[in-house]
Parts: structure tokens; C-alpha cells; sequence
């Protein structure tokens, strides 16, 4: 077995191995952050990993009370929340410790902790970024414990406007977190449900970047090794969540997709966003699930593309087919569902989510134009399982 511990200064610094949650204190001194507050979700409140960041620090002799009140999909409330608990302890830092809901919100709450204008002002939309305080930006260190995402590498958060039901992605290349600590060791734990789900959310990161018209072979080539990766080592971290190994490369793969779709995402998530935001589905799991359907959709604009990426992944018969059915073969495996009906979204709110996904920002990204017909129209065959 062949587990490396390295540091990289790409796209920011990142702390990668077994056992390196020990240089959390060491993090926060790098920054200058003297009283951080670690930001989790509350699923993660009191577990182990949890208790082991926390004595990592406590052995430095720096304190960090838990703010946890994040929900699966944060919302707005969580937000103003865990910025309130921030300016009453006199933070100044966060540690934004978890899954995406645990990083998305921690990196949220930092930005948030020094401006006057709400959350929403900051929306991907425009140049709406330039509208912050960077001075009021609070210092982040990452720390993801599960390998989907890949929020530790990310410039923004995606919240949920409870008011118009509808997930936001608030930007600003200072949301970038300043120092990283992938440990593999802290997502031993994970059910095997969640790393399949958590994973193939990093695989569908990397195949919109690919997929995405424009270019950028930095982004496609990290892409590319990021399914390989993926495709190799999830099947072995969900058979086996002791193998470091396998824990460790999909923690890269994740980071890694986040990387790669700075050059853009595409129809899964246009669609994702909103049945998460309507449904309060799982990203990564939702992700999964309509995948294929929007592979079929964007088929002319990508199939030569497949082919290239078919022989990545080493498949017989290099092509499209052979690309779709590999991810079909992956997500059975891993026990993902094959429609969206089986996680319990219907079609009755199939105009509405076209509409949502419309507007999207990650929709600009797909290969294809896609109007609110046509999502809608992929979103329904998501939801019937028909291809």
C-alpha cells in the first residue's frame, strides 16, 4: 500500500496525508488566528473527529468553541446565525470543519463576518463580488471529512434563499481558504452510502469541467485525473472504509474537481440546485442520479470528448457508450439509485425546477445551450428513470 503525505501550494496551501489534523494549531498560527471558531454541521458536533481537531488545538492551548447549527443544505438563517455567535466570541478566524454543508457554511459565516450587506448581495452574478469588505474577510482553514465536495478549494458557498426556495453560490476569491488539512484518516468513519454519494459528487465535478466548452487544458487535464482517480479508488474506499489508501486519493480527486470546474459546471448541477433546494435532497447523491440523463441530453456537443476521456479510464471500445455505461456500471455498484423518484422527488414541481435551473449560474456552463424546456424535460426523465 503506497499512502503519501505531501503539501501543495495548489490552488492554495493544502496539508495532505494521514495524521496531519496534529498541525491544526500550527494552521491557525500561520494565519494568525489566535480564537477560531470551528464551524461544523451538528451531525459532527460531538462525533470523534470532531473531539480529535478540538485536542489537537487544545494541546497548543488554543480554545475553539463549536458552532453548529448548519442544516444538510445551509440556508440563509444558518448564516446570520453562526455570524452572530462569531462577533459575540470575539473570533478571529474560522475553522470550517465537515462535509460541504460544514465547509460551504464556515467559509460563509468568515466572509459574512465583516460585512453590512446581506448575503445575497454577493451572489455569482456580475461583478456583485466587488461589493465586499475584503478587509472584513475572517482568515479559513479547511478541514474536509468527506472527499466530495472539494469546498476546501473553492472561491464560494452555495446557501439556500429560504424565502424564494431557490440555492444561491455567494463568491469571493477571498473565500479561498488559506491552508487546507486533507487527512484521510478523518473520513475513515464515513457509512459507505455517503462516500459513494460524496464521491461521485466529485466525479460529476470533474466531468462537467471536462465537458464545459472553452479553453482551459489546466482544468481539463486535472479533470481527466480526477475520474481516473475515482474511478479506481471509490469502489475500493466503499468496499473497505479503512483503506487509507483509497480514502486518501479521493480526498485529492475531490479537491481536485473543485479545482477543475473553475472552468465551469454544467446541467447537473443547473438541476441539482434547485431539486436540493425544493427537496433537501443530498448534492453529491442528486448529482448522481441525473448525470446520465444530462450526459444523454448534451451527447452531440461531447462526444468526441468521451472518447478521449473512455481511454483515461482505460474502457473497451473507446466512445460515448462506453463512457455512459461505465458511470451506470459505477453508480450500481456503489448502490446509487437510478432515478430520482427513488430518493423521493416527483414531477410535480418539473416547470418550476426548469425555471430554477434556467437561471442557474451553472448552467452557463453546459456544452449545449439549455433553456427551462429543456431542463425540465431532463429533469423528468431523471425523476422516471428513463434514459
Amino acid at each position: 500500500m503506497t499512502v503519501l503525505t505531501a503539501s501543495w501550494n495548489y490552488p492554495t496551501r493544502i496539508l495532505h496525508g494521514p495524521g496531519r489534523i496534529t498541525e491544526l494549531a500550527g494552521a491557525c498560527r500561520a494565519l494568525g488566528i489566535r480564537r477560531p471558531l470551528l464551524v461544523t454541521d451538528s451531525g459532527l458536533r460531538d462525533a470523534p473527529i470532531t473531539r480529535t481537531a478540538l485536542a489537537a488545538l487544545e494541546a497548543a492551548g488554543i480554545t475553539a468553541p463549536v458552532f453548529a447549527d448548519i442544516k444538510p443544505n445551509p440556508v440563509g438563517a444558518n448564516i446570520e446565525a453562526g455570524v452572530a455567535a462569531y462577533r459575540d466570541g470575539g473570533h478571529d478566524g474560522v475553522i470550517a470543519f465537515g462535509g460541504g454543508s460544514g465547509l460551504d457554511a464556515g467559509k460563509a459565516i468568515a466572509f459574512m463576518s465583516g460585512q453590512t450587506r446581506p448575503i445575497w448581495d454577493f451572489e455569482d452574478v456580475g461583478d456583485w463580488y466587488t461589493r465586499a469588505d475584503q478587509a472584513g474577510i475572517a482568515p479559513i482553514i479547511a478541514v474536509p471529512t468527506t472527499a466530495g465536495t472539494g469546498s476546501e478549494v473553492g472561491r464560494a458557498s452555495v446557501v439556500v434563499n429560504e424565502d424564494t426556495h431557490e440555492k444561491k453560490i455567494i463568491f469571493h476569491p477571498k473565500m479561498m481558504p488559506g491552508i487546507v488539512i486533507s487527512d484521510p484518516e478523518l473520513t475513515v468513519g464515513l457509512p459507505a452510502h455517503i462516500t459513494a454519494a460524496t464521491g461521485m459528487d466529485a466525479f460529476t465535478h470533474c466531468f462537467e469541467a471536462f465537458c464545459a466548452p472553452g479553453f482551459h487544458p489546466q482544468a481539463d487535464g486535472i479533470a481527466l485525473e480526477g475520474m481516473r482517480l475515482i474511478g479506481e479508488f471509490l469502489p475500493r474506499a466503499c468496499r473497505d472504509g479503512t483503506d487509507i489508501e483509497a480514502r486518501s486519493r479521493m480526498l485529492a480527486a475531490a479537491s481536485m474537481g473543485a479545482a477543475a470546474f473553475q472552468k465551469g459546471l454544467g446541467g447537473v448541477h443547473a438541476i441539482s440546485h434547485p431539486v436540493g433546494a425544493l427537496y433537501d435532497t443530498h448534492h453529491g447523491l442528486t448529482n448522481a442520479v441525473v448525470l446520465p440523463y444530462v450526459m444523454m441530453h448534451n451527447r452531440p456537443a461531447i462526444e468526441d470528448k468521451m472518447t478521449h476521456l473512455a481511454r483515461v479510464l482505460n474502457l473497451s471500445h473507446p466512445g460515448f457508450d462506453a463512457v455512459l455505461q461505465h458511470v451506470i456500471y459505477l453508480r450500481g455498484t456503489l448502490g446509487i439509485p437510478h432515478s430520482l423518484a427513488q430518493i423521493g422527488v416527483g414531477a410535480d414541481r418539473a416547470a418550476e425546477i426548469g425555471r430554477f435551473a434556467e437561471a442557474d449560474p451553472s448552467a452557463g456552463g453546459n456544452p449545449v445551450e439549455v433553456k427551462a424546456e429543456a431542463l425540465e424535460r431532463i429533469f423528468r426523465a431523471a425523476v422516471s428513470g428513463i434514459l
